[in-house]
């Protein structure tokens, strides 16, 4: 999870530990492409609005690094932006408009990633 608001990547973190799923958090795009580049995780779902390295430019770079990379952008924009549009023409998985509620964050994480063992 790649998200800047603080609370609210608490909540989506533990949302997906109680359903046993390993997560990682950065808190901007820059950390999400370095902790990427580390572990290599299955699913990333960031913020589109972001400090230091927004979400569009981070998922560009998480391309360059692994071009299967799984990658969802959540937006406070509609999905049929061209921004939008144009980084799901690169790959991108999905842009969902905000917030992102629980059924579909679990859906997300049970359909890119496995739960621990």
């Amino acid at each position: 999870m790649v998200e800047d608001d603080e609370d609210l990547i608490g909540i989506y973190k533990e949302i997906l530990e109680l359903h046993e799923f390993n997560v990682e958090t950065a808190m901007n795009g820059q950390e999400g492409v370095e902790k990427f580049r580390q572990s290599k995780p299955s699913l990333v779902i960031m913020d589109g609005d972001m400090p230091i390295l927004d979400g569009y430019e981070a998922f560009k770079q998480i391309k360059e690094i692994d071009k299967n990379a799984n990658v969802v952008i959540v937006t406070g924009f509609s999905e049929f932006e061209p921004k939008n549009q144009e980084a799901v023409k690169q790959g991108l998985i999905k842009v969902i408009s905000k917030p992102l509620g629980v059924d579909e964050l679990l859906v997300l994480a049970k359909k890119y990633t496995e739960v621990k063992h």
